[in-house]
């Protein structure tokens, strides 16, 4: 929170003002033009810029204006020999958080600095609590990549149609942000916005769910119950991991996709809905219709518009900003000072692959955020966890489902996922295929353990009869 940026085109000057903030305890980074500055805020994320008015090339005022479209909560402080009233008013009016005049005394600079920053961290306090407070806040997007911002121009494009929407990509990218974010911009925002998790209920549950029931359709079923297609009229219905819906449910879900019409289970009678869908699938659904899996028809029907959300190694540009939002949400939900990582942390969660994607990062920024010891994330603390050079499961030994107590050796060229696999299966075995006391024994949930396998039977990486 104490990086700062100078910006003048004179050495002597950057040189004094650097030294001036280093000894006041910012940790500044310097710029001999425009050009350059913008650049290192893209890069550097600082709390605070000051810079000098008068510059060849592009002067203080352009670089304000700039560098407010890059940050908007950007504090900038001009600096200048040639102060008027005129030129004050006029940055100020344009963002100037503030104006010194040369020559100035290192106290003034530190002054001006501190409040800079300390305006800026309360900005950033401020969004934060916002974004949490909001009824909305899961639908925020983060990141300026190309990548997001062709996801943001999709998101747009396809939110005023009443079409099916296909949201596809790897598991941990946010696939159902992107659902809710559509629901938000759409015509229905007023309007209810229901999620069924496909993958976590039986055939017979998940028929239920969706349709709803009348009473005495089955055993256990004591009075009527309205499904989410029903609840969900006039709004939209989220089917989180429509792959996972099995051939008996396919059916009526594309009758109703088609026909907007379903009957409750152990009725005759057809109800009319209008219900706009978004499934998500993390699997490739044209190979599951290949295997005879997944109906083609259904396929059709849900791909009208496709989104497919990139995974977080093709934007590796919204790291930084990602890891900050995380760090700040956790610090005002824990009541603590907020953290952050210093340049080699950074750079290691930049090279990373993210298996995991987004989740996987807001797992690793949560871990750091409670165990780092001051307000700086150094590299020592989070590489072993991105290298997986301590890649054992946390050893219990005592039957009580507090780890797997599986010791993996590690090699250098190993990947992640594979040691990964390498644990599940032996913690498996450990537990003679019993699921739920192996889930117990590595902290996961049944639901995830079995999508793992499942995945991994698919590709052929372990045996059928896990």
């Amino acid at each position: 929170m104490n990086k700062v940026l100078v910006v003048d085109d004179k050495q002597m000057m950057r040189d004094s003002v650097t030294a001036t903030l280093a000894r006041a305890g910012f940790q500044p980074v310097a710029a001999p033009d425009g050009a350059t500055a913008l650049d290192l805020i893209a890069r550097h994320r600082p709390a605070a810029v000051v810079t000098d008015l008068k510059m060849p090339g592009m002067d203080g005022i352009t670089l304000l204006k700039r560098a407010v479209e890059l940050e908007p909560n950007l504090p900038v402080v001009l600096m200048t020999a040639y102060a008027t009233i005129e030129t004050a008013v006029q940055a100020m009016k344009d963002g100037a958080f503030d104006y010194i005049q040369k020559p100035f005394d290192g106290d003034e600079l530190v002054v001006a600095m501190k409040r800079a920053v300390e305006h800026h961290r309360v900005r950033r306090e401020n969004e934060a609590l916002r974004q949490t407070q909001e009824p909305g806040r899961h639908t925020q997007l983060i990141g300026e990549s190309q990548p997001m911002r062709a996801l943001r121009q999709q998101i747009e494009q396809v939110a005023d149609s009443h079409g099916t929407v296909l949201v596809t990509g790897e598991s941990g990218t946010g696939k159902e942000v992107v659902a809710r974010r559509i629901h938000a911009l759409s015509p229905r925002r007023e309007s209810v916005l229901l999620a069924v998790n496909c993958a976590a209920l039986s055939t017979s549950l998940l028929e239920s769910e969706l349709f709803g029931h009348e009473k005495g359709a089955f055993t256990g079923a004591d009075q009527m119950r309205k499904g989410r297609f029903e609840l969900a009229d006039g709004g939209t219905l989220v089917l989180d991991e429509v792959s996972e819906v099995e051939p008996a449910v396919q059916a009526k879900l594309l009758r109703v996709l088609q026909e907007q019409q379903f009957e409750r289970v152990g009725s005759s009678v057809t109800m009319d809905v209008d219900t706009r869908v978004i499934a998500t699938s993390n699997r490739q659904l044209d190979r599951e219709v290949a295997e005879g899996r997944f109906r083609d028809d259904l396929l059709y029907r849900l791909n009208v518009l496709p989104i497919r959300v990139p995974a977080l190694r093709e934007r590796r540009d919204d790291i930084a900003l990602l890891a900050d939002h995380f760090l700040m949400g956790q610090s005002l939900r824990d009541g603590r000072d907020p953290k952050g990582f210093d340049d080699a942390a950074m750079n290691l969660l930049i090279e990373y692959d993210w298996p995991g994607n987004v989740r996987e990062l807001q797992n690793i920024c949560e871990r750091a955020g409670v165990l780092a010891g001051g307000v700086t994330i150094g590299a020592d603390l989070i590489a072993p966890w991105l290298t997986g050079q301590r890649a054992a499961a946390p050893p219990s030994g005592n039957g009580n489902g507090n780890g797997s107590g599986i010791e993996i050796s590690v090699a250098d060229d190993r990947k992640l996922a594979d040691i990964e696999r390498e644990i599940i299966v032996r913690t498996l075995e450990q537990n003679k295929g019993h699921r739920q006391r192996t889930a117990k024994a590595l902290g996961i949930g049944v639901r995830t353990l079995g999508l793992k396998l499942r995945k991994w039977k698919d590709s052929k990486l372990v045996n059928e009869s896990l």
